[in-house]
């Protein structure tokens, strides 16, 4: 018979989302009439902004006409898009980067998922506990990690642990680990990185000689000026950093699919022997080996993003996102929660009351007041005694969980 890959099984029980999805249809089942909020999963509720629809409506016409008809196009991305992402996001703040460094995908998710297979199954990761689930567990089938242990934690993985102790900014890890996952604004805790300390991160991975994944699919939600919205606006980030962006949530892309990766041709590896390889090249290989690129008609509407039109449309979605994160922050500290983030993320990470366990947390609040969340310890070990809601609501459920959960 044949062997399965046996690192799956070392994977806990099940993906964070759909143990929730299964714990909300058991309540939902047995409680029919219930009217369900969800401000658990970060699923976009605005329509596509009208200047991106008109511009797909407007390709699929031309794929409609043999003389606009697009086949297979370059799987790294159509160059009328990738010139439009270098100007906006990196042009613009005094970054330089080549159009062969840009890779248009299907999502962030995949990404930081794939990107782990250009390196060694020797290589040691290190993230920021509590972590998006991805980074840890495509490790894991990997083989890159342990068993997991009584603590949640999985052996051979570096965790930076960020709690309200240490306001949630993690201290370097003290062990040598070949690549380190940061995310900011942060998803779940909704903080984000100053200039300074990200600076101090990049200066870090330089000494080591470690490699940052950065993940800056949130950087839209970014309100403070100061703020960085990249890692390349930090001197020498383009020797030690590669850089994750994505369409879902800036422009509600969410079930378009449309991302990309930055990898620059400074960022290299070596070889066993020594010799020293561009990570560039290496997922150029694997980019065109796996994946057959975006169509053409959500790259053009993904180009409409960028227009002027466009980036009015897209800044009033992100104002709505946000409005509804001052109004769920601003209303749970009424109610006598300690809450964190949500000023530059679309995400509220509160601690539980009573000292209640995440999960327990999460019970109470759909049983209560009706309303889904995310459990922390679903991020990592140290989520534990923390609950994360998300912005991405419409405005009346938004305004309805507050007042349900006041009333708890």
């Amino acid at each position: 018979m044949t062997q399965i890959n046996e690192n799956y099984l070392k994977l806990k029980a099940g993906y964070l989302f759909p143990e929730i999805g299964r714990r909300v249809k058991a309540y939902s089942d047995a409680n029919q009439s219930a009217k369900i909020i969800r401000l658990g999963i970060g699923d976009v509720t605005l329509p596509l902004a009208p200047t991106i629809v008109n511009a797909m409506v407007d390709a699929a016409k031309e794929m409609g006409s043999s003389a606009g008809f697009h086949g297979y196009g370059p799987e790294q991305g159509y160059s009328f898009l990738i010139q439009k992402i270098i100007a906006h996001d990196y042009t613009a703040r005094g970054v330089q980067i080549a159009e062969d460094e840009v890779f248009v995908s299907d999502g962030s998710k995949c990404d930081c998922g794939n990107i782990q297979e250009i390196f060694s199954l020797d290589s040691k990761i290190a993230v920021v506990d509590p972590v998006y689930p991805v980074y840890v567990d495509t490790n894991v089938m990997a083989g890159r990690t342990g068993e997991v242990g009584s603590d949640g934690r999985y052996a051979n993985i570096i965790y930076m642990p960020a709690t309200e102790e240490n306001n949630f900014e993690p201290d370097f890890p003290k062990e040598k680990p070949d690549i380190i996952y940061l995310c900011y604004p942060n998803n779940p805790t909704g903080m984000v990185a100053t200039k300074a300390r990200l600076t101090e991160w990049v200066n870090f991975a330089k000494k080591i000689g470690s490699i940052i994944l950065y993940d800056s699919a949130y950087e839209s939600f970014i309100q403070d000026p100061e703020i960085p919205k990249s890692i390349y606006e930090i001197p020498g980030a383009k020797e030690v950093a590669m850089e994750f962006r994505s369409f879902s949530k800036t422009a509600g892309f969410t079930g378009t699919r449309c991302a990309y990766l930055v990898i620059p041709k400074d960022l290299k590896g070596k070889t066993k022997t020594g010799e020293e390889i561009s990570f560039n090249s290496l997922w150029n290989r694997r980019h065109t080996t796996k994946f057959n690129g975006v169509s053409y008609v959500t790259q053009k509407g993904a180009e409409a993003v960028f227009s002027a039109q466009g980036q009015v449309e897209i800044k009033e979605q992100i104002s709505y996102y946000m409005q509804n994160a001052k109004l769920i922050r601003e209303g749970l500290a009424t109610a006598g929660y300690t809450v964190f983030g949500g000023t530059n993320a679309p995400y509220i990470w509160l601690k539980t009351p009573r000292g209640l366990k995440s999960w327990e947390f999460f019970d109470e609040l759909l049983g209560k007041a009706q309303v889904v969340g995310t459990p922390g310890s679903g991020f990592g070990p140290a989520g534990e005694g923390y609950f994360r809601l998300s912005a991405f609501g419409k405005r009346e459920d938004v305004i309805s969980a507050i007042e349900r959960i006041q009333k708890m």
